[in-house]
């Protein structure tokens, strides 16, 4: 069999050891140190935000965020459905009740207006919102402008889930900067790892000094160990921290080099009938961190979506259908849904490509080879 050509795997800049060597040397093994606060400042002055804490997750980011704004058992928080489960569930964890709400087709994010009905019908059944979600889908931004106008308008804060999206950005702005909190994340297959990891970034310092207070165990100033409310073991080593200063020096260029995949993806199916790639609407600037196709059977002489990821499967290349929406899921079978079922057509048809920033011109070129024969 043939090597495998991943989705989206790890891709090592080398100057990671420099970073984990220093670590070691120092012998700053445990949770914290010099890296945690370096790279929480490269993630600051990369984003252009005041202040970022570093955490063992985006999915710790949420809960986190989440918790600082007082959500309560019962309260009700208005959530992407289009999203990996990650965006969701600490809405569970609070005891809260996650409030879905459907995609548009532009970029395949939270739809302003089914935001906007969901608000108005909560808000008349008694329960108005205690936070909004929207989600940078594959490194899409989401229509922000609309968005916030909104969650303004009600007064409700919005945590933006930039799990996918750091480098992506509207107009000069960063994507994740645009709500009260924004959550970034370091997993092995985003666009920058730091093996498992995630960030809370924010313009307040209360926020962030908070997050960090939480996540270390929620340890009180004092001589001995005293907790005065419930904490988390949610902080980033400084071993994994060493090696997201490391990928943070290529981050522009693993972006470009994803940017680079999807131009060949889209030249190559300009000439296809039945399938399209998701253009990024004026004004915003995707990291690509995926490249996605929709499918279309009806002009393709039948073949679909799940052909072409069955086919690839075959030659051992990775594709992974579109997040099923979370309305969807088992788990949260029964919860408030908002949209016109944009995001179920959107999971039906779409196709996540290979789109790692160490793909060869061989490897993509043995994706495409893959497609066309079955085309």
């Amino acid at each position: 069999m043939r090597n495998k050509i991943w989705l989206s795997s790890p891709h090592m800049g080398g100057a990671e050891q420099k970073y984990v060597n220093e670590a070691f040397e120092t012998n700053w093994i445990a949770p914290l140190g010099p890296h945690v606060d370096g790279f929480e400042n490269d993630l600051a002055k990369y984003t252009n935000s005041r202040f970022a804490a570093a955490l063992s997750s985006g999915t710790a980011a949420i809960h986190l965020s989440l918790i600082m704004l007082g959500v309560k058992p019962g309260d009700e928080i208005i959530c992407q459905s289009m999203t990996f489960s990650a965006s969701a569930n600490p809405i569970a964890y609070m005891g809260a009740t996650p409030v879905f709400v459907d995609s548009e087709k532009t970029t395949w994010n939270m739809c302003p207006e089914s935001l906007k009905e969901a608000i108005k019908d909560r808000i008349l059944k008694g329960k108005k919102p205690k936070a909004i979600i929207p989600v940078h889908l594959y490194g899409m931004p989401a229509q922000m402008d609309k968005i916030m106008e909104i969650a303004n308008e009600y007064e409700i804060p919005v945590i933006e889930d930039a799990a996918e999206a750091l480098g992506s950005k509207i107009g000069n702005r960063a994507a994740g900067t645009f709500g009260l909190m924004g959550v970034l994340s370091f997993n092995g297959n985003k666009i920058i790892t730091t093996s498992g990891g995630g960030a809370l970034i924010s313009e307040d310092e209360d926020y962030i000094k908070k997050s960090r207070f939480l996540a270390t165990q929620a340890r009180d100033a004092a001589p001995h160990y005293q907790h005065s409310e419930v904490g988390y073991n949610y902080r980033m080593s400084n071993v994994c921290a060493a090696i997201g200063r490391g990928q943070m020096e290529v981050l522009d260029a693993h972006i470009q080099l994803r940017r680079n995949n999807f131009e060949t993806y889209k030249q190559f199916f300009s000439n296809v009938e039945g399938i399209s790639v998701l253009e990024e609407p004026n004004g915003s600037f995707s990291n690509r961190w995926l490249s996605t196709i929709l499918v279309d059977s009806a002009k393709t002489n039948g073949v679909t979506r799940e052909d072409i990821r069955l086919a690839l499967e075959k030659d051992n290349v990775e594709s992974r259908p579109l997040w099923k929406p979370m309305h969807l899921q088992p788990v949260f079978e029964g919860v408030p849904y908002y949209g016109s079922g944009v995001s179920e057509e959107l999971f039906d048809n779409g196709l996540c490509l290979p789109s790692g920033s160490n793909l060869t011109r061989e490897d993509l070129e043995r994706v495409l080879n893959g497609i066309k024969s079955l085309l």
